[in-house]
């Protein structure tokens, strides 16, 4: 029974350190989750005689850091994708500062929206066939479509872009 206390209290030591690092329930918990995966992972790595909550803290410590630094190179992966879809085209510099613009955030969508978008947009799938691409149901292809367009069409205020216009659907007049 003390070991059940005992694990219940690390986990509450890990979910408090998670959600000060992370400063948002979803991520503290998505931090615990793969931390208590990594903790089973290398249980031979625990050594008894050390606290096992600290050892757990330090691997909460390490999934966080290293989420930190996977989010920093996938945005250095965005802004060089936008950079490289710029670098092809030489546009007057008023349109240029707009397919500028559109390429950052299509680059800055979240990894589902953007395949989605590019699946539909680009490559021309209807959605039934992103749908099976993707293998979701064709209400998450309508969903995230609609997230991704509304997305690239508000300006960095946060309002709607007047100068996009929606692409395989209607706007909102």
């Amino acid at each position: 029974m003390d070991e059940r206390r005992d694990m219940e209290a690390d986990l509450l030591a890990m979910r408090r350190y998670a959600r000060s690092l992370a400063r948002d329930d979803q991520d503290a918990d998505d931090v615990v989750q793969d931390a208590l995966l990594r903790a089973i992972e290398r249980k031979a790595t625990y050594q008894p005689e050390r606290s096992r909550t600290r050892w757990l803290l330090a691997i909460v410590h390490n999934v966080f850091i290293s989420g930190k630094r996977r989010q920093a190179a996938e945005a250095r992966r965005n802004d060089r994708f936008a950079e490289t879809l710029l670098s092809s085209i030489a546009p007057r510099q008023e349109e240029h500062m707009r397919l500028e613009e559109i390429a950052r955030g299509f680059a800055a969508l979240p990894e589902a929206q953007r395949a989605l978008l590019h699946l539909i947009a680009i490559e021309g799938l209807s959605y039934q066939e992103a749908a099976g691409v993707l293998g979701v149901p064709i209400g998450t292809v309508m969903s995230r479509l609609s997230r991704a367009r509304s997305a690239l069409r508000e300006d960095r205020t946060g309002k709607a872009g007047s100068h996009l216009r929606l692409v395989g659907g209607q706007d909102e007049q």
